[in-house]
């Protein structure tokens, strides 16, 4: 599987878990429908991202360099909505999301077909 295509569907199931981790703040449980999707979409544009990077460059470190800084970027992003209570979820948003980031760019690097990879 080519490593764009491995990095979407991988960061989108890896989203919706994402998504999930929101059940473990009893503050947010009646937004879970929300936060599962939205954690999806996000999980769907970093690893398209990823996949995308890591199909121009070869280096698992820089994979997972880049997977953590494009999902920490989106988590931040979203840590920094306020909640109806006002408060911020920094942690919770942003470590899922760094994990996330941290496994698609690993996949991808390690699994996916690059450039001029004959399909067996």
């Amino acid at each position: 599987m080519k490593k764009p295509v491995l990095g979407l569907l991988l960061g989108a199931v890896l989203g919706a878990f994402d998504g999930l981790t929101a059940l473990g703040t009893p503050a947010v449980a009646s937004q879970i429908v929300g936060i599962v999707i939205g954690s999806t979409i996000k999980g769907l544009i970093v690893g398209a991202l990823v996949g995308w990077y890591a199909y121009r460059v070869q280096s698992l470190s820089k994979g997972l360099l880049v997977g953590l800084v494009v999902a920490a970027f989106f988590a931040f992003l979203v840590a920094a909505i306020p909640q109806p209570d006002g408060r911020h979820y920094w942690i919770e948003i942003m470590l899922p999301g760094s994990i996330v980031g941290l496994i698609v760019g690993y996949a991808t690097q390690q699994f996916g077909q690059g450039r001029g990879a004959v399909a067996r």
